[in-house]
C-alpha cells in the first residue's frame, strides 16, 4: 500500500488554506454565523468553509442550470451554488424541516437568489421521484441521512445529463468508515461507496477534502 501524502491539517495550515480560496461572499458568513446561533446542537451539519467555493467552482466549471441538492439544513450550501449560478439557473433544494430551511429562504431573499431556489419540504425520494425522468440535471449536491444515499443515486443519476456531475459529502464519516464493526450512518456510507465505485454509469474519485467527497461524473 502506498504511503499517504497527506499534509497534517494543523489549524494554522487549515487557516491558510481558506486564506488561499475565494473569501466568502459576506452572505455566506451571515448565513454561517445565523446557523451557529440558532442551531447550536445541529451546527455540525453545515457544510465546511471551504466546500462552498469548491461547489461554486463546480456549478461554473460544469456551466451548470439545473441542480438538485438532497439536504438543505439551513441552505448554506444552496446559498454556494445559487450564487454561482447563471441567469435563468435553478437549486431544486429538498429537506424535512420548516424550522431549518426558514433560516435558508431569509438568507437567500437576503442575497437576491430567492428567484434561483426552488425549496420542496417532505421525502427527498418523493421529490426526486416527481421529477422528469429523462437525462436534465447538470449538478446534484448530496448531503443528507446517510442511509438514504443509495436510493437517493438510483434516483439521480438517470436524471443526469451525459457529463452531468453528482457531489456526495460526507463520504468518510469521520474515519468509521474503516471500522469493522461500522453500523448505522458509518455503514450506510460504506455500502453507498461501494455501490459508487461499482457503477459503471459513472466515473467518481472520492477526496479527502473535510469529511469527504466524492465526485461522479455521468458517463
Amino acid at each position: 500500500m502506498p504511503e499517504p501524502k497527506n499534509t497534517p491539517l494543523t489549524p494554522e495550515l487549515y487557516a491558510y488554506v481558506l486564506a488561499q480560496n475565494p473569501p466568502l461572499d459576506p452572505a455566506l458568513r451571515a448565513l454561517a454565523d445565523r446557523t451557529r446561533e440558532r442551531f447550536p446542537d445541529a451546527a455540525g451539519m453545515l457544510s465546511a468553509p471551504e466546500q462552498a467555493p469548491l461547489l461554486a467552482f463546480l456549478v461554473r466549471l460544469t456551466g451548470a442550470r439545473q441542480v438538485v441538492e438532497v439536504g438543505t439544513f439551513t441552505g448554506f450550501a444552496t446559498l454556494a451554488m445559487a450564487l454561482a449560478l447563471p441567469a435563468g439557473g435553478t437549486v431544486l433544494t429538498c429537506d424535512v424541516s420548516e424550522e431549518w430551511t426558514a433560516c435558508g429562504r431569509e438568507a437567500w431573499a437576503a442575497a437576491g437568489v430567492a428567484d434561483r431556489v426552488r425549496l420542496r419540504l417532505g421525502p427527498a425520494l418523493e421529490t426526486l421521484r416527481s421529477l422528469p425522468s429523462a437525462p436534465h440535471l447538470d449538478l446534484v449536491y448530496l448531503d443528507a441521512d446517510k442511509g438514504g444515499y443509495i436510493g437517493y443515486w438510483e434516483e439521480l443519476v438517470p436524471r443526469l445529463r451525459p457529463g452531468g456531475l453528482l457531489v456526495a459529502d460526507n463520504v468518510l464519516y469521520g474515519g468509521e468508515v474503516t471500522d469493522p464493526a461500522a453500523s448505522g450512518s458509518a455503514l450506510a456510507i460504506r455500502e453507498f461507496n461501494e455501490h459508487v465505485r461499482q457503477d459503471a454509469r459513472t466515473e467518481a474519485v472520492l477526496l479527502t477534502v473535510a469529511d469527504g467527497v466524492t465526485l461522479a461524473r455521468k458517463r
